[in-house]
């Protein structure tokens, strides 16, 4: 939904910036947002549970500068938009404006600001395991994000055994999907998975060889992207039945973005020598 409620200049006085007596003596911001959400509901019945309160959220952003003291615009920014992105109800994406007049740079300046846009995601995550207690190191892995302040653990597949793939000579694997939310960009949010995979053990020796927990992003949003070390969607998708299968339970008609094709199409081609897939 493109639905937006907006707030333009709200005054704030905090102690925010690089020099000491500012973050001591104070001085006045103007804050500006643009809160994506759906308003359709609060349209029809005209109540306020089902909208979000205006009022609230400009005493929370008065709050949190308030409380808060930071050397930049830009962790401000990107703190508070944070913030107000974890703890609002239907609060989707914002757009926020924090400026701060007369900055102290000895040049006649009306105001310095920084903008930003932010956002939950959604993405879907491939996981396995072959070494150890198989369902174990799954099951913290799925904790562990839970536990992750930026990430919400919305869906989990059932665990599937499966063969190994690309090196045969190995224990069966242990794998699943799951669905998530998230504040973090794809790079934060492989750098977050790298750290569990480190936290249960995982040593990178051998290419499709022996781990305790493999943690990969198959989408995230509608991204293509494809880089040295990072290919969204996951490049091999289409031939991995392993993950395919968990997959197509928790999100059967989520689309490829370069193909069009869905989850459950692609599990039915690549398993039509054994019959439709149900």
């Amino acid at each position: 939904m493109n639905d937006q409620i907006t707030i333009k200049n709200l005054e704030v006085y905090a102690n925010h910036g690089v020099f000491p007596e500012e973050q001591k003596l104070g001085q006045k911001f103007i804050i500006s947002a643009i809160l994506y959400t759906d308003t359709r509901k609060a349209g029809k019945t005209d109540d306020l549970e089902a909208s979000i309160d205006y009022g609230t959220i400009c005493q929370i952003i008065t709050r949190f500068l308030k409380e808060h003291t930071y050397s930049l615009l830009e962790r401000a920014a990107e703190m508070l938009a944070e913030d107000l992105l974890l703890h609002t109800k239907g609060l989707s994406s914002i757009q926020l404006e924090i400026k701060k007049p007369w900055a102290p740079i000895g040049l006649p300046l009306e105001t310095v600001s920084v903008a930003i846009e932010r956002g939950w995601h959604t993405v879907y995550l491939g996981m396995g395991s072959n070494m150890g207690n198989k369902e174990d190191y799954l099951l913290q892995a799925v904790q562990a994000l839970k536990e992750t302040a930026s990430c919400q653990v919305e869906a989990v597949s059932d665990f599937l055994v499966t063969k190994p793939y690309g090196v045969t000579d190995q224990d069966d694997f242990l794998n699943g999907c799951i669905k998530l939310r998230t504040l973090l960009t794809p790079r934060e949010l492989l750098d977050r998975l790298h750290h569990i995979e480190q936290a249960a053990g995982r040593e990178r020796i051998l290419r499709w060889g022996p781990r305790t927990l493999d943690l990969d992003i198959l989408f995230y949003d509608d991204l293509i992207l494809g880089e040295a070390d990072l290919c969204i969607p996951h490049v091999d998708l289409p031939n991995r039945e392993f993950v395919l299968r968990p997959l197509c339970e928790i999100a059967p008609y989520l689309h490829h973005p370069a193909t069009g094709k869905t989850v459950r199409e692609m599990l039915q081609e690549l398993s039509s020598e054994k019959g439709p897939v149900f």
